[in-house]
């Protein structure tokens, strides 16, 4: 092969076709590295990977995108910590959707040189020989000897081959994931930030599209919840599994009605453990039919900002934009009704989420709670109150 067909051709000599099912496959290597080893085991300790298979996730990140996983961690870590406030690195909701979807990578870049994110959230990461004196002493060494590697195998393609490889975890994480999935998509549970899914599988950015999953219960290795929901990370961890090559950790526990209406123990363990989801339920089967009723007489148009309305339940009130606030205020004037069973969710919010309360202050709450909704006279709500008293946590 003399030089110019090298160059032209690489030592594979691949066709199109091949070289763009080869950037499909190294692309998704990088994300369930990002996924499985930075995410859901370096971070949050939700599973456990073989040495090979952590080392193999460690090399392949350094090489295709130049990030140290002391330096994710902590980011990441941080970004739970503050979430949606100044001390956010990356909240669209303090440096706007813009910022973080297209400039993701900068704001990574400059929280990465901040000693004390490192120091304080960068615990029990990697601190052997390799990371100390050739991923970090050479950070950007890696993703040099990946341009070689590309254009050696490739030819002169192996630059583009290069170019979306090194892009595709700034684009997808810091942008995507980041941004998009902290302000627009779907949400499963009121977790207090603006965490969404945006779209219930999407296998090229690993399960990461199911963000409020996962804020929603950060420690699980899981991120689908609901039957139509599919993790592509999930299915790997499960895999590996199979071959010994990885150890589940943590996933979410699972609660069910019982035959017991009563509040004790074992109900309040259930309702704390789910309480992000309750809380989300409440708005589906009571605040939602409420409406129903009560708006059944009134204009087309006010009836159809109810679905904003019901969005805008699942969102803290201090992250809704000045429509949102007016939209709440419109709806709470409409009726004492809708009025009653806000403020009713928001004391259930506020019982399960105060600190310093022991298990026995806590049930006595809930049952003062239920027996008030009981008494309120709203269907909705008495049947909420009901089912309430009945969840305990599921039994394997």
């Amino acid at each position: 092969m003399n030089i110019l067909n090298f160059l032209q051709e690489g030592l594979l000599n691949f066709s199109l076709f091949q070289i763009v099912i080869t950037l499909l496959v190294v692309t998704q290597i990088t994300i369930l590295g990002v996924t499985l080893y930075l995410h859901r085991e370096q971070t949050h300790r939700g599973v456990i990977l073989h040495p090979a298979i952590q080392h193999f996730f460690r090399l392949h990140i350094w090489m295709t995108t130049g990030m140290l996983t002391k330096d994710w961690v902590a980011i990441h870590r941080k970004h739970h910590a503050n979430c949606e406030t100044e001390n956010d690195p990356h909240s669209p909701q303090y440096h706007g959707i813009k910022k973080v979807l297209y400039s993701g990578v900068e704001l990574y870049k400059k929280e990465r040189l901040n000693s004390e994110t490192l120091e304080k959230y960068g615990h029990g990461t990697p601190n052997d020989w390799l990371e100390n004196h050739l991923y970090t002493k050479y950070h950007y060494l890696g993703v040099a000897l990946m341009l070689i590697i590309d254009i050696t195998l490739f030819g002169v393609i192996g630059l583009t081959f290069w170019a979306i490889q090194i892009a595709w975890i700034p684009f997808f994480a810091a942008g995507v994931i980041n941004g998009l999935a902290h302000w627009s998509g779907y949400r499963n549970y009121s977790t207090n930030d603006c965490s969404t899914n945006l779209t219930r599988f999407a296998v090229f950015i690993g399960g990461e599209e199911l963000h409020n999953n996962h804020h929603a219960f950060p420690s699980s290795c899981k991120f689908s919840h609901k039957k139509d929901e599919y993790d592509w990370g999930w299915f790997v961890i499960k895999a590996l599994c199979k071959l010994k090559l990885a150890t589940v950790k943590r996933v979410v526990s699972e609660i069910e009605p019982s035959n017991e209406l009563i509040i004790d123990n074992e109900s309040v363990k259930a309702m704390l453990a789910h309480k992000v989801g309750l809380l989300q339920a409440y708005v589906k089967d009571v605040i939602k039919p409420t409406l129903q009723n009560e708006l059944g007489n009134k204009a087309k148009q006010f009836k159809k900002s109810s679905n904003k309305f019901l969005n805008s339940m699942s969102i803290d009130w201090r992250f809704l934009d000045d429509d949102a606030r007016h939209l709440f205020k419109q709806y709470i004037q409409t009726s004492p009704t809708i009025e009653v069973i806000i403020q009713y969710r928001e004391d259930l919010k506020e019982i399960w989420t105060s600190k310093g309360k022991t298990t026995d202050e806590i049930i006595e709450s809930v049952k003062e709670w239920c027996h008030k909704a009981e008494q309120s006279g709203v269907e909705a709500l008495q049947i909420y109150a009901n089912k309430l008293q009945s969840y305990r946590l599921k039994t394997t």
